[in-house]
C-alpha cells in the first residue's frame, strides 16, 4: 500500500471528508480493520483564502508547494490536494515535491465520459468557475463542453461557500438557490452538474434535484485508493492486523 500525501485544511471540513472517504474505501477493498496509509498536512485556510481573494496565486502556490514538499519528506508516495480550487497551483505542487499528483479533474472527467455525458455544469468557488484551469482540462482531455452559471449566480454561490458552508451552516434557502442554479444549467443543455467545491455535497444531494450530480471528492478518493493499493489488492490477499 502506497502512502497517500494529503494537503488539507482548505477547509478542514472537507479534509475530514477526504480522510473518512479514503479510509472507508481502503476498508471496503481490504476488509477487516485495514485503513489507509495517509500523511496529512493541514494548512491554515485563512492564509489561503486571503491570498486567493487578493489574486496572490504565487502565495497560494508557495503554501501548497511547501506542504507537498513536507509530505514527500514524510514518506508520501502519491499527492492529493483536498480542494478543487487548489488545483489551480497543482503543477507547482507536483514539481516542488517530485510526487505523482492525481488531479481532481481527471477522475471526474473519466466518470462523466463513462456515463455518456457530453455537456456538464460546473459549480464551485468563483475561482474554479471563472479561471480556466478546471474548464479547459475537462474540455481538452475529455472532450466535454462545460457550462457555468451566470455572473450573479456565480457570485451568490461563492458567497454561500465562504460565508456559510465553511462554517457548517446549511441553510434551506441556499439549498433551494443552488438547486435552482442546477436546474438553470440543465435547461441550458447540461447533462449533469459537477459539485466542484468539496463542501457543496453537504448542502445539495441527489435527492434535491433530478439533474445528475457528480461529486469530484468521492471520485478523486476512489482513484487515489486504486493507485495506492493497485488493481489486485482485495480481502483475499490482505494481511491481518
Amino acid at each position: 500500500m502506497k502512502v497517500i500525501g494529503l494537503v488539507g485544511g482548505v477547509t478542514w471540513l472537507s479534509t475530514l471528508d477526504y480522510y473518512r472517504t479514503l479510509n472507508e474505501l481502503v476498508t471496503a477493498r481490504l476488509g477487516g480493520v485495514h485503513s489507509g496509509k495517509i500523511a496529512l498536512l493541514s494548512l491554515d485556510f485563512a492564509e489561503v483564502a486571503k491570498a486567493q481573494e487578493r489574486g496572490q496565486w504565487d502565495v497560494v502556490g508557495d503554501l501548497v508547494a511547501g506542504a507537498a514538499t513536507a509530505l514527500a519528506k514524510a514518506g508520501a508516495e502519491l499527492l492529493l490536494l483536498a480542494a478543487n480550487t487548489l488545483h489551480l497551483v497543482a503543477d507547482r505542487a507536483a514539481a516542488a515535491s517530485g510526487l505523482p499528483l492525481l488531479h481532481v479533474v481527471d477522475p471526474t472527467g473519466r466518470e462523466a465520459v463513462r456515463r455518456g455525458y457530453r455537456r456538464v455544469g460546473l459549480l464551485g468557488t468563483r475561482f474554479t468557475m471563472e479561471r480556466p484551469f478546471y474548464r479547459e482540462r475537462l474540455e481538452r482531455e475529455f472532450g466535454l463542453t462545460v457550462l457555468v452559471p451566470e455572473a450573479g449566480g456565480r457570485e451568490e454561490l461563492h458567497r454561500v461557500i465562504f460565508e456559510e458552508l465553511v462554517h457548517e451552516r446549511l441553510l434551506d434557502t441556499s439549498r433551494r438557490a443552488v438547486a435552482d442554479t442546477v436546474s438553470a444549467l440543465s435547461e441550458k443543455g447540461a447533462d449533469a452538474v459537477l459539485l466542484a467545491c468539496t463542501e457543496l455535497p453537504h448542502l445539495l444531494t441527489q435527492a434535491d434535484t433530478a439533474v445528475p450530480l457528480l461529486d469530484p471528492l468521492t471520485l478523486h478518493c476512489r482513484e487515489a485508493v486504486d493507485l495506492a493499493l493497485g488493481p489486485s489488492a482485495g480481502p483475499a490477499g490482505a494481511a491481518g492486523a
